[in-house]
């Protein structure tokens, strides 16, 4: 009787001993996952089942959108560029650009298309100006009319037209105030600016 008990205790002591370690479970490894071959009834040929796969962790970064209006230092290497290009001048009583007023015109034209096209919302301003001579509402016809002629001619060279705004000042604005034809000359003119 002493050797069973023995026994029986020293069954109990195994049991003891292996139930008491921790079972160790497998950790999950980030495999890619592998279709289950699957045969059906109707399709006796084995057939891979797939599920889908878990969706990635990486979010795709979408590019940077560019700026639609330019910095500071662009700004001030546009302004740059407008004091190299002259004033497009005009004939008395004329809207029509003259090869010299062309020519002024096109000086830097191309390097501030390539600038302007990069800011969609930035917009340059094309004055038309005229001499003192006729009435304020004749004037202001005819510097709209220039500023446009200016406008066109601009948009022939690159620059977008949709950024292109123009305005008259008729006579209001005068670069001259004497009163003869050197003086006349300078004001009828087309000039570009930056919008303010």
């Amino acid at each position: 009787m002493k050797s069973r008990f023995l026994a029986c205790l020293a069954a109990g002591a195994l049991c003891v001993t292996f139930s008491g370690c921790a079972k160790k479970t497998p950790v999950a490894v980030n495999t890619p996952h592998t279709p289950d071959v699957v045969n059906t009834p109707s399709n006796p040929t084995p057939t891979r089942q797939t599920t889908p796969n878990a969706p990635s962790t990486s979010a795709s970064v979408a590019p940077a959108s560019s700026p639609r209006m330019p910095d500071e230092k662009t700004i001030r290497d546009i302004q740059n560029l407008l004091d190299r290009i002259q004033d497009a001048y005009f004939d008395y009583n004329k809207h029509s650009l003259r090869p010299d007023a062309e020519a002024a015109l096109q000086r830097d034209a191309q390097a501030l298309a390539e600038i302007i096209k990069q800011y969609p919302d930035y917009k340059l301003t094309v004055q038309g100006h005229c001499d003192e001579r006729g009435s304020e509402e004749y004037n202001l016809a005819l510097g709209d009319a220039r500023a446009k002629q200016a406008k066109e001619y601009l948009a022939t060279l690159g620059l977008p037209g949709g950024q292109l705004q123009t305005i008259s000042f008729g006579k209001d604005k005068p670069v001259c105030e004497d009163h003869d034809e050197a003086c006349w000359q300078r004001n009828r003119r087309a000039h570009i600016t930056q919008e303010q």
